[in-house]
């Protein structure tokens, strides 16, 4: 959920950076330094999205820190900031468990470890959504534990996830938004089972591609790439329908170009690997 930069103007381009810079500093601000692990793209598309739609208050501010010691940079918070802060740091310390559980990484048991503190004061906050995230990658790993060949289902037990996370009130934008997020999290687990599937191969992980890709790797691509747009067709049906004023351009660049960026980044290294395994091979 990245931006594409030449689309963008400079000025939407630090709008979107003072986005990013203020979730990390409402992660550190509300969890301290070890939260900024939890940052990310996704986690920003969400709070951008959320700031539109509601227009809270917002703090701008320039500053440094730790990670731009010697220039300021522009930060943009709200309530809506907090709200991204406090989901980012439930659902990173839950994946980190789940991949404790999968593939037995020490480095996730460890980090899930440490964040544990902040875990259990954003649980605190939102009990309901702590318990659904659990509940959901619980069911999740169940799916992958059964050797679950249909994308589709595990792809929708992780939008379903994102649905609960996107929607913030209880209000007429919730099912919209909820929807939104159900997209989106089908995208990025697909995009994410399409990146990691010659890793999950060698190591013997799940994947929900591996039998597809064993037997036809060019049907497999046109597979990918026509689910891949049917999830941002759908998302961006439901993003078309709320009223947005406020950084929607932003928002749709994400949306009708960034995301494919780093499908396009994926392709080109799976379509490298295979001349590489060609030209090995004769």
């Amino acid at each position: 959920m990245q931006i594409y930069k030449p689309e963008l103007k400079f000025r939407e381009y630090d709008v979107y950076r003072g986005y990013y810079c203020g979730l990390c500093g409402a992660l550190h601000q509300r969890y301290g330094m070890a939260a900024r692990w939890t940052l990310s793209y996704d986690m920003t598309f969400l709070v951008l999205l959320l700031d539109s739609l509601y227009e809270p208050e917002e703090t701008r501010v320039r500053c440094r820190c730790g990670a731009h010691p010697f220039q300021k940079q522009l930060h943009i918070s709200s309530e809506a900031s907090a709200y991204g802060a406090d989901m980012s740091v439930l659902l990173f310390r839950e994946k980190c468990m789940d991949d404790w559980l999968d593939e037995k990484k020490l480095s996730r048991r460890a980090a899930a470890g440490i964040l544990q503190g902040s875990y259990q004061k954003a649980a605190a906050i939102y009990p309901e959504k702590a318990k659904f995230i659990a509940d959901q990658l619980e069911q999740l790993h169940q799916m992958e534990q059964a050797g679950e060949t249909n994308p589709d289902l595990p792809a929708g037990c992780f939008g379903t996830l994102l649905g609960e996370l996107f929607a913030w009130k209880p209000d007429m934008w919730e099912p919209t938004l909820r929807q939104i997020g159900f997209y989106l999290g089908k995208y990025i687990y697909l995009l994410d089972a399409y990146d990691d599937l010659e890793r999950d191969r060698k190591k013997g992980c799940y994947n929900p591609f591996l039998k597809q890709g064993d037997t036809d790797a060019a049907a497999l691509e046109t597979a990918c790439q026509n689910l891949l747009e049917l999830m941002i067709g759908a998302c961006a049906d439901a993003f078309e329908r709320l009223p947005l004023l406020r950084h929607a351009e932003i928002l749709r660049n994400i949306l009708y170009a960034g995301v494919w960026t780093q499908f396009r980044k994926i392709r080109e290294k799976r379509a490298g690997l295979a001349a590489e395994q060609t030209g090995s091979s004769s």
